[in-house]
């Protein structure tokens, strides 16, 4: 899975005169799960996938609290590491800290991709959505498992992100943590950070999304220099389950934006 590079990042190599590209995971996922999508992404630059804290395995423990900015905090060293201006491909969560940290140091970043993420979901509530994670078996003990629990997109993506050991399959961090990542959202709007972002930025939304409706629309018509697509057919793990309509956008976007060496060429 390559080499370790700063503590939360990790290295899986491509090509040296390529783009530094470092994929950030959405809510309860992990770098694990970007595995179909680093062959065709070490053609295009050096690749690295981030995990994001209270997301790192079930026995590393994180004493803060939890909020945004601790989460981009954390994504600043990870990008740092890296030692170049870098592409951050975030998806869902990982979409709003990547806007984040390219509003807050926009000398790390030249250039983003979003995926199926909003500034705006305040109001509400992750009440609907907690009786379901705790339902959850402590180990997942087979596939199939995932695949009836979850469907066979979502199954695989949760599987790939779990802690693997002798008995099974368990969560990879508390639930707790994931609820209160997600209820902060139902209290805050992301607008202001979104109107910071300077560099060139792709947003891709899914057909079957988790946005309110739009406003990645809204989003892309605030951009400063922004591309909008709605990805056809897609779920929210549009990566997964759109792979070829993802590449062909993600792989257009940077071609168009001229990211070369990790410095845009305007």
């Amino acid at each position: 899975m390559g080499g370790m590079h700063g503590d939360h990042i990790t290295d899986h190599g491509g090509r040296a005169d390529g783009p530094a590209l470092v994929l950030v995971h959405g809510l309860m996922g992990r770098g694990s799960t970007w595995i179909r999508q680093l062959p065709w992404l070490r053609q295009l630059g050096r690749v690295y996938t981030h995990d994001a804290p209270w997301h790192r395995g079930r026995d590393v423990l994180d004493s803060q609290p939890v909020s945004t900015e601790r989460y981009v905090d954390v994504l600043a060293d990870s990008v740092r590491s890296v030692g170049a201006p870098v592409v951050l491909i975030g998806h869902s969560m990982g979409g709003l800290h990547s806007w984040c940290l390219a509003a807050q140091y926009p000398e790390l970043v030249s250039a983003l991709v979003v995926e199926d993420m909003a500034p705006d979901f305040v109001g509400g509530t992750t009440g609907p959505w907690e009786p379901w994670l705790y339902s959850w078996p402590e180990v997942f003990t087979s596939v199939e498992e995932f695949t009836v629990r979850f469907g066979e997109i979502a199954g695989q993506y949760f599987r790939e992100a779990f802690d693997h050991g002798d008995d099974g399959w368990r969560l990879h961090g508390p639930i707790d943590k994931w609820i209160s990542t997600a209820a902060e959202w139902g209290t805050r709007d992301f607008w202001d950070q979104w109107r910071a972002v300077r560099c060139p930025a792709l947003l891709l939304e899914a057909d079957d999304t988790v946005t309110p409706p739009g406003q990645m629309q809204k989003m892309a018509e605030m951009g400063q220099r922004t591309t909008y697509f709605k990805i056809a057919g897609s779920g929210h793990l549009m990566h997964d389950d759109s792979p070829n309509l993802y590449r062909s956008a993600v792989s257009d976007f940077l071609a168009a934006t001229g990211v070369a060496g990790g410095t845009v060429v305007a």
